[in-house]
């Protein structure tokens, strides 16, 4: 990877990671389902007038924005409003690529690897660790929040690969974003104002600058520009020269969080963390791993 390439990934990483200690402090004045609103709303306009539509059926980008937008930041924003700290939440959201797994085996057929089900095991070990430990900065419900927006951000990835498969050609990563933002909208906007219309429609009167700079960052840092950017070098480079920068996110995550908002980081954070993260590299590079002895048996070629 270039050197200019290797910063970008650096710096994608870097703002989804910073991103949830940003969230936490939207939550301060903003409701969940509002900043929802708000993120997709600026999201989808005015680019949806500009970005061309992925050429496939209405209701797979329907469903795709659904899961991946509307359930998963419903979940997360309202898990983290109520009781989940910001590194934390960014640690438990990774629990998406074993989602993705086992829907797609459910799903489409396709059958795990046994390291990806060890994998699957250990990162789940560090989420129960987590769990022993509600109280304080953790509650309950909200870590069962975030383990549902996890869920549906796999599921989010499934739909987003049947897109990819029924495309007849690569679909526009950026307009995907969009157009998914676009569908998350009516359902995040009805829920909140069933629920509680008051303190939607507060939300957005007399914000303060750090509310709207983090509604700015959480729309175009993390959203637009870092979709935007992340698939572009996914468009470059192997998805497995890509892809392990994003176990980076939630060292990025327990930084930012301690470095914004104070959090501490007790040694069991730091396990917990371990854990999922070893999780995670199991079930990215354990195949490679496991296929080394393999070559490394096989006769040396003669000498010419």
């Amino acid at each position: 990877m270039r050197p200019r390439h290797l910063l970008l990934a650096l710096s994608i990483v870097l703002i989804w990671g910073v991103n949830f200690a940003i969230i936490k402090i939207g939550l301060k004045q903003v409701s969940p389902l509002a900043l929802g609103v708000a993120r997709f709303f600026l999201a989808a306009f005015p680019w949806v007038f500009f970005i061309k539509r992925p050429n496939v059926p209405l209701s797979m980008i329907a469903t795709y924005g659904l899961l991946i937008f509307a359930l998963q930041f419903g979940l997360l924003f309202t898990g983290m409003k109520i009781g989940m700290s910001a590194g934390l939440s960014s640690l438990i959201l990774q629990l998406q690529v074993f989602f993705t797994i086992g829907l797609s085996m459910i799903l489409l057929g396709e059958r795990p690897t046994p390291w990806q089900l060890a994998g699957a095991a250990l990162a789940f070990g560090g989420v129960g660790l987590v769990g022993l430990h509600v109280g304080g900065d953790v509650t309950m419900v909200g870590l069962l929040l975030l383990i549902a927006a996890a869920a549906a951000w796999g599921g989010g990835n499934v739909v987003s690969k049947q897109i990819s498969q029924r495309a007849a050609t690569a679909p526009n990563v950026l307009g995907l974003v969009v157009w998914g933002s676009l569908f998350a909208l009516p359902p995040l906007l009805v829920v909140a104002l069933v629920l509680d219309p008051e303190h939607f429609v507060s939300s957005f009167t007399g914000l303060d600058w750090a509310s709207v700079g983090s509604i700015a960052y959480i729309v175009y840092l993390s959203t637009l520009f870092g979709f935007a950017a992340w698939s572009g070098l996914l468009a470059r480079y192997p998805v497995s020269t890509v892809a392990p920068f994003t176990l980076l996110v939630p060292v990025f995550g327990f930084l930012g969080s301690a470095v914004l908002l104070g959090e501490p980081l007790q040694d069991w954070k730091l396990v917990a963390s371990s854990l999922v993260i070893a999780g995670l590299c199991i079930n990215l590079f354990g195949p490679r791993l496991f296929s080394r002895p393999q070559r490394s048996a096989a006769p040396p070629p003669s000498p010419e």
